[in-house]
């Protein structure tokens, strides 16, 4: 049985598409699908022209390679909704609603996870997306490479001195053009190219750089399988990566060991003396430093570089943040909210913004109901506008009811990927949440009046992973929220300051 309620054999077999006429519909895929897309119009994704079918994705998974025997190491799939996966073809869209592509929808299947669209991918319209002027299509990139040997690397942070000095060294050794291909991945992926341009100066000369927006894959194997493609796609002949693979199209080479001299150079670890080799930095080290806004060593990186770094990775006091509130009407979220919003607004240099319940039904969720899919509906549109506040440095403070797991986890999720979240249970018991009831808004429940009142008719699921647990019947005010601003202290998303 599917997620959505149809049979489906998902070990071979295409499920029948939903019964419906023929046409065309539209539909905006997920970021990460959407890159899966941009690629596939690229031909980063050669052989592939397009989404597989389910018994393309069945001889994917066991075998590794597709129905017509040649070797591909993960499935690209495209999900849609039920009521669109019979249509002959599927207009996909970006966030912002411009065309991008057309599915040619020729054998549509669904599995445990829902319904697929599978066929050719055409483009709509002229390709656009980040950064689309560095990147050419794959065969214009093959094209205007130099003859003999290519060294593709994809890296999905920023280069520095160290692999700088490796990427030199195995391109040397090889006599090897360079190809950088950045991953455009995570919240700001421009960040991440210009860190990759602005290191030029320390490349071989000449040195070929082609962003692509190819998103991380579950499966660390498959993901390495899958960069070494996408890299002979673009021309590449030899791949410099830390994973092992076998059934790499190219040949795949390790990082040579390059060592820290007394003279701060990175130099082959064979022409370096023991006892003339100093220590590095540490993932976890450059972690600190970034969090609190130190400046990184000479010996680790350019200045260059390390302002793209900094881009990248913020100071956490420079950082965005969200403070979602969750807990029974009458809880006291509004209250602990606003105080919160105050006291930041006082001593902190962020812009707050508070979203609270009441304020954002009546404005950015007007028209939204109580059943369960509309009240998710408002929990995530708040965490969209959280997520964005977080974005751009500000401070997002939150006070819906949030009753479900999955919604206060997509808020999470949302706002992670550009800063620092907190979760509060605001946890006052249910009889003094009645008890203070101004607008008898639980009496009217209790009587029939109100439908689908949380804590009375309609559930309330209580967090067991919040960051924080609050009970206003036992705090005042002003000790909640110290507690609230204690937390934000010790994760290091605000500075201390003397309360007035």
């Amino acid at each position: 049985m599917s997620a959505n309620g149809t049979d489906a054999d998902h070990s071979g077999g295409n499920a029948e598409a939903p019964a419906g006429p023929q046409r065309r519909a539209t539909w905006i895929p997920e970021p990460a699908q959407l890159s899966d897309v941009e690629l596939l119009l690229d031909g980063a994704f050669a052989p592939l022209r397009g989404f597989l079918s389910a018994d393309e994705v069945e001889s994917v998974r066991t075998r590794q390679r597709l129905t017509a025997d040649l070797a591909w190491p993960e499935p690209i799939t495209l999900d849609v909704p039920e009521e669109i996966a019979a249509a002959d073809e599927i207009e996909l869209r970006d966030a912002e609603g411009a065309p991008v592509a057309v599915v040619r929808n020729e054998r549509p299947w669904a599995d445990e996870a829902g319904w697929h669209a599978a066929g050719p991918v055409l483009a709509a319209e002229e390709p656009t997306g980040v950064l689309r002027r560095l990147r050419p299509p794959a065969d214009r990139v093959r094209s205007g490479l130099p003859d003999g040997p290519v060294l593709g690397v994809l890296p999905s942070a920023p280069l520095h001195h160290r692999e700088l000095a490796q990427i030199r060294q195995t391109a040397a050794e090889l006599g090897a053009h360079v190809l950088l291909l950045p991953r455009m991945t995570g919240p700001r992926p421009e960040a991440l190219v210009q860190s990759v341009l602005v290191a030029r100066p320390e490349l071989p000369e000449g040195s070929t750089i082609v962003p692509v927006p190819l998103v991380h894959r579950a499966d660390p194997k498959r993901d390495a399988l899958l960069t070494a493609h996408v890299a002979a796609a673009y021309g590449a002949t030899h791949l410099l990566s830390e994973a092992a693979l076998d059934q790499a199209p190219i040949p795949v080479l390790e990082p040579p060991e390059v060592v820290r001299d007394r003279s701060d150079r990175w130099l082959p670890a064979a022409d370096v003396a023991p006892a003339d080799s100093l220590p590095g930095l540490s993932d976890e080290r450059l972690r600190e430093l970034l969090d609190a806004g130190e400046e990184l060593p000479g010996w680790f990186t350019t200045p260059a570089i390390a302002e793209q770094q900094r881009r990248l990775h913020p100071p956490l006091v420079a950082r965005g943040f969200t403070v979602l509130f969750t807990g029974l009407s009458g809880a006291g979220k509004s209250t602990l909210a606003r105080a919160l919003r105050d006291e930041l607004s006082c001593h902190d240099h962020r812009a707050v913004t508070l979203l609270d319940g009441d304020v954002v039904r009546r404005t950015l969720c007007e028209g939204l109901g109580f059943s369960a899919e509309d009240r998710s509906r408002n929990v995530r549109r708040i965490g969209y506008v959280a997520a964005e506040i977080t974005r751009h440095g500000g401070a997002a403070i939150c006070a819906p009811i949030a009753p479900y797991h999955a919604d206060r986890d997509a808020v999470r999720r949302m706002v992670r990927e550009t800063g620092g979240f907190v979760l509060v249970h605001v946890a006052t018991p249910l009889r003094e949440c009645e008890r203070r009831d101004r607008k008898g808004l639980y009496r009217q429940a209790r009587s029939g009046s109100i439908p689908e009142f949380t804590g009375v008719s309609a559930p309330y699921e209580v967090p067991d992973d919040a960051d924080l647990v609050l009970d206003t019947s036992a705090l005042s005010q002003d000790e909640a929220v110290e507690r609230v601003v204690a937390l934000l202290r010790e994760r290091g998303w605000v500075r201390s300051w003397t309360s007035v």
